[in-house]
């Protein structure tokens, strides 16, 4: 069965930057629909048309993934607004950002501690991979038509490093 839309494909993967670092590797394919909001518009046009056994290499720019780094998604915080604990490299929904902090932060970004001072905290709404051309090698485990749940959904539940958090615009983003 070729890839078409409304189509489910089982991929797995190995991710790098340009300079070859790899970045992701999915080792077990993971299901996913084409035709809806589970992958980057340019993975899905990539696979159209392929079948089971195809190997797809993409290589993508920042504005086909996940767009380039905004200098406005970065905000620095009062350091006692948050736990003593705090670390870099911990995830915060926007949603569960301390009150006092600033309110032109959107509440719909996923923000990552980048670093931490006695005085404050940079918190960085940017995608961990904005601003970074990709390299992509795919590879085609299984097709098979999707459910019509899937298809009302728009989704198999996974996604291509997507980050949505509340009524956040799908502009894609990470998995984890």
């Amino acid at each position: 069965m070729d890839i078409t839309s409304q189509c489910v494909v089982e991929l797995t993967w190995t991710l790098k930057d340009t300079l070859g670092e790899v970045l992701d590797e999915l080792d077990e394919p993971v299901a996913f629909y084409v035709g809806g909001h589970d992958l980057l518009p340019k993975i899905q046009e990539a696979l159209q048309g392929h079948s089971v056994g195809a190997k797809v290499d993409l290589h993508l720019e920042p504005e086909d993934a996940f767009g380039d780094f905004d200098e406005n998604l970065l905000f620095l915080e009062p350091r006692a607004l948050f736990p003593k604990d705090i670390q870099e490299g911990l995830t915060i929904e926007g949603t569960a950002l301390p009150a006092a902090c600033n309110p032109d932060a959107p509440r719909n970004v996923l923000y990552t501690i980048t670093e931490i001072y006695p005085e404050h905290v940079v918190l960085d709404g940017n995608h961990p991979l904005s601003g970074i051309a990709l390299r992509l090698s795919l590879k085609v485990n299984q097709v098979r038509m999707a459910t019509e749940q899937e298809q009302e959904a728009g989704t198999c539940g996974t996604g291509f490093f997507k980050i949505e958090i509340g009524d956040a615009p799908d502009t894609g983003g990470l998995l984890h």
